[in-house]
């Protein structure tokens, strides 16, 4: 199964994991990443600690606990590439429509793939 496809049939809980230039780890609550067509992967942020993190350092760690009995899931070794503040975009691919979103602004995180392994295991790089 395709990465894109795991992810859209796959339910669990998201963490992403950033560390500021100094090496202070932030760790915080994430949905499932969007695909993109040039295939790198983005999730939407607001201007908060993991945000500002990846100013500074540009690699991110996503960890996919699947709902379920056992340890499922996924590790994404993830560097970011680039990012952008495109409100049309971000309304046309968030997949909670439901909130109250405001004025606070929004940035379009874009990440390459360096790393896949799996929730438990794995071999050293």
């Amino acid at each position: 199964m395709q990465l894109k496809e795991y992810f859209e049939n796959t339910k669990g809980i998201g963490v992403l994991a950033t560390a500021d230039s100094k090496g202070l780890v932030d760790a915080a609550v994430y949905s499932r990443p969007h695909f993109m067509e040039d295939g790198a992967l983005a999730f939407i942020m607001r201007d908060r600690l993991t945000h500002h993190n990846l100013q500074s350092n540009p690699y991110a760690t996503f960890l996919f606990v699947e709902h379920g009995p056992g340890y499922n899931g996924k590790r994404l070794f993830l560097e970011k590439i680039r990012e952008e503040q495109n409100p049309e975009l971000i309304k046309k691919i968030k997949r909670r429509k439901y909130t109250d979103d405001g004025d606070e602004p929004k940035f379009l995180v874009y990440f390459k793939l360096n790393r896949e392994l799996p929730l438990i295991g794995g071999t050293p790089a």
